[in-house]
């Protein structure tokens, strides 16, 4: 049993390299069946993610991350392999993880704080409670003011924010995360970076993040994962030993820049090969 993951540097929840796996992946193989043949999507995936720590996959369009994400939240059957969660091999993973997609799915006939409950309501939290529940979060999660405001009336971050506070009060310590700010503009994207950064290790979350941005997964994450082109191998695997808390100055530095070069050259091989 894994009695301590976490240690706190000054505010700073830092996972201890020793923990056991939150989350263990190995030899994992996914095929589909397209056009009457079997094509591979993911072959002999070997992925590992610490209590508190923020890991992300990155690769081509179409090399199975998504799929992936889908995997892991239980959404998709695995062909063959070893998925653990918690040291427990299981396929009972649906609703035991948070799950947040690039859309926000908001339902434009409810308010945010109705939006934000919808998840609770669903697993049969009474609406009084769910309401109390997401009104302690509101301030933190920067939405003070609009929660009784309409999708339609938001910003894309606050959207997202909205979308993210619905994953949040579902209290799973595993978040997957779909490519959540693909859709937003630049400045609006760096901001909802650094808010992600800052929620999650104040709430101890453990996150995987799909995304196309190497340096929104150099910023963001402890390790980043790089898959090959279909089917999707491991193709690299970069520990990002930056110090924490980050924000978007570093990415100037020479140590971000050498990271990004070993991210970079594999990538632009893939497409050579291509």
């Amino acid at each position: 049993m894994l009695e301590i993951c976490i240690k706190v540097f000054g505010g700073y929840s830092k996972p201890i390299l020793s923990a056991p796996p939150k989350i263990n992946v190995k030899c994992l193989n996914k095929t589909y069946l397209i056009d009457g043949k079997s094509e591979g999507i993911l072959e002999e995936i070997d992925f590992f993610v610490r209590p508190g720590e923020f890991v992300s996959i990155i690769g081509a369009s179409g090399c199975g991350k998504s799929t992936f994400l889908n995997i892991l939240a239980g959404l998709e059957p695995h062909d063959s392999g070893l998925i653990e969660i918690d040291g427990i091999s299981t396929d009972a993973r649906l609703g035991k993880v948070g799950y947040m997609q690039q859309k926000d799915l908001l339902l434009p006939w409810r308010t945010v704080l109705d939006n934000a409950i919808l998840g609770l309501q669903i697993m049969g939290v009474a609406r009084k409670s769910a309401r109390i529940d997401a009104l302690d979060l509101i301030h933190q999660f920067g939405l003070s003011g609009f929660e009784n405001q309409y999708p339609h009336a938001l910003s894309g971050g606050m959207r997202q924010r909205a979308a993210f506070l619905r994953t949040m009060l579902l209290n799973q310590s595993i978040i997957l995360l779909d490519e959540p700010f693909g859709a937003l503009d630049a400045l609006t994207k760096l901001n909802m970076q650094e808010w992600l950064m800052d929620v999650c290790l104040n709430m101890n979350k453990t996150a995987v993040l799909v995304t196309h941005d190497i340096d929104e997964a150099i910023l963001l994450s402890d390790r980043v994962y790089l898959l090959t082109s279909r089917p999707g191998r491991n193709a690299l695997i970069l520990d990002v030993e930056l110090e924490r808390p980050r924000d978007y100055g570093m990415v100037t530095g020479t140590i971000f820049a050498d990271l990004k070069k070993q991210l970079m050259y594999p990538l632009w091989q893939q497409i050579g090969a291509g």
